[in-house]
């Protein structure tokens, strides 16, 4: 079986043009030809094209692509496994990304009191005006974001770090009870969530163990949240929650 380049061109998400470039230049060569000279591409061109897409996607030249994908003794799954290493990667700086971008959007909402050079050293480059909006929509009526944002507008430098050194350590932790496999409703496991909501309580509010249960559901029903802890440890975040949830019922009065 075989396709029309106007088919492949539909399945693959990418126009007639492109595929008629990577023809011109020998990167993806049809396999048949019809008799009147139209091009017909093959289950093997697929898969090709397949990996020619993933490895654009991740940022290679057509040149650089051209090379790997006929380089000898190299096969579908290997290709498969180079791609999924370089994705992952992707993943963990995404969430490292993200995790920044959402301490910025506090740093900036909360009316920080730091100079630019201590906002880029704490926080790094990024732009958190463009979540304004959703910021006051979803937390701006609430008695623990006006308790935050005064809060916030005294610490220095000096508290920035030591609020960041504290929470790198709580994450670490936190990765450290997920990968030995302990049960999320375990004392340590709940201990650690108790200290979770410790470190919003001293920091931002007073964090209540209902409010805390829902901020367990939040890093998971958000998947921005959801990609901030995966990126520590994948699964980190639903661990976290039932922690939370477990804690929580540990805390509130039958």
């Amino acid at each position: 079986m075989s396709f029309s380049v106007g088919q492949v061109a539909r399945l693959a998400g990418i126009t007639v043009r492109t595929l008629h470039h990577y023809d011109e230049i020998g990167l993806l060569t049809p396999g048949e030809r019809t008799h009147a000279g139209y091009r017909r591409y093959t289950d093997a061109d697929l898969v090709r094209l397949q990996q020619i897409l993933l490895y654009r996607e991740l940022g290679f030249p057509l040149e650089e692509i051209a090379v790997i994908l006929d380089e000898p003794h190299t096969d579908e799954l290997t290709h498969l496994r180079r791609q999924h290493e370089l994705l992952t990667r992707r993943a963990q700086d995404l969430g490292k990304v993200i995790n920044a971008v959402e301490r910025l959007i506090d740093a900036h909402t909360l009316g920080i009191a730091l100079t630019p050079e201590e906002r880029f050293e704490i926080f790094g480059d990024f732009r958190p005006e463009d979540h304004d909006a959703e910021v006051d929509r979803r937390w701006g009526h609430t008695s623990q974001y006006a308790e935050s944002r005064r809060r916030v507008a005294s610490y220095t430098k000096a508290d920035w770090l030591q609020l960041k050194a504290e929470a790198a350590a709580l994450n670490d932790d936190l990765v450290a009870a997920y990968k030995a496999g302990l049960p999320a409703d375990g004392e340590h496991a709940m201990d650690l969530a108790e200290r979770h909501r410790g470190h919003i309580t001293r920091w931002f509010y007073d964090c209540t163990p209902h409010i805390h249960r829902c901020l367990g559901d939040l890093y998971v029903d958000d998947p921005r949240f959801t990609a901030t802890f995966d990126a520590l440890a994948p699964g980190l975040a639903p661990y976290l929650r039932q922690a939370i949830h477990a804690n929580a019922r540990r805390h509130t009065p039958h």
